[in-house]
């Protein structure tokens, strides 16, 4: 079985080669590409993989151009970082679609769906499966425009709960032991979340998490300087406990963010 692995972080692709050589000695990988524009060429100068581990973010975009460019016939699997219930319908008519990180066990169980799936048309039509990527990539693509976030945070204040809509908050820090909120008008919670289940929780085109303990919304930045080590340092509203600071891996994203 030949492999096409389409994912532009060098560790998960260390990881994706490793994991198949432990689960199938016959899978062999054909390339590594790590865009829409460089995957576009290979498929269109290489001959078609048996299958494609397809990352659906990459460098360049959203991997769905890919079958807006060339046609793709192999099967494919989409890795993603996404919950698994804004693909649950999707799971049910694709080939498959893998979490990320991606285990050995969820890989696996892929490569043995896509086995069954081919032997199944093979035996019953003489040319091989054609799969409508084209269709399954528009599907998936809607189900992740339409992912819902969070609305709203039910925090504890004194001896009461209370809800706070996530439009009135300015910032989430965390100071190593417990994880807060700010509102724009300066008050100040706690919220039970770990930094990375807020990540799945928060709209990226309000919030960004400028660093490991820092998520930020764009109508809280009131300055931003720059700060040695080629990070930035932000000026927040209302005024902050901590320096905000931009880790030098989040500068060219968050940029582009705050320009959009």
């Amino acid at each position: 079985m030949k492999i096409l692995i389409v994912e532009d972080e060098e560790l998960a692709v260390k990881k994706i080669r490793k994991t198949l050589a432990s689960v199938d000695t016959a899978a062999e990988v054909a390339g590594v590409t790590d865009s829409i524009r460089a995957t576009v060429d290979w498929l269109e100068t290489n001959p078609a993989p048996d299958l494609i581990l397809m990352d659906i973010e990459l460098s360049d975009g959203q991997s769905f151009e890919i079958f807006n460019r060339v046609k793709v016939t192999s099967a494919v699997v989409f890795t993603t970082s996404y919950d698994e219930y804004a693909l649950k319908a999707f799971k049910v008519n694709s080939i498959d679609y893998l979490l990320k990180p991606v285990q050995k066990e969820d890989l696996e169980a892929a490569l043995h769906k896509y086995r069954q799936l081919k032997d199944h048309y093979t035996a019953s039509v003489p040319a091989a499966p054609q799969v409508n990527m084209d269709s399954l990539a528009r599907e998936l693509f809607m189900k992740l425009q339409q992912k819902e976030y969070r609305k709203r945070f039910l925090v504890k204040n004194a001896q009461k709960l209370v809800s706070i809509e996530t439009e009135d908050i300015a910032y989430f820090f965390s100071d190593g032991r417990l994880n807060f909120f700010k509102t724009f008008d300066n008050k100040k919670f706690v919220v039970d979340y770990t930094m990375d289940e807020l990540e799945e929780m928060l709209n990226p085109e309000r919030y960004f998490r400028i660093s490991r303990s820092f998520f930020i919304s764009v109508n809280s930045v009131a300055q931003i300087h720059e700060y040695f080590g080629n990070r930035l340092m932000l000026q927040l509203k209302p005024e902050v406990d901590k320096e905000a600071i931009v880790s030098r891996e989040k500068v060219a994203d968050f940029k582009k963010w705050m320009g959009k």
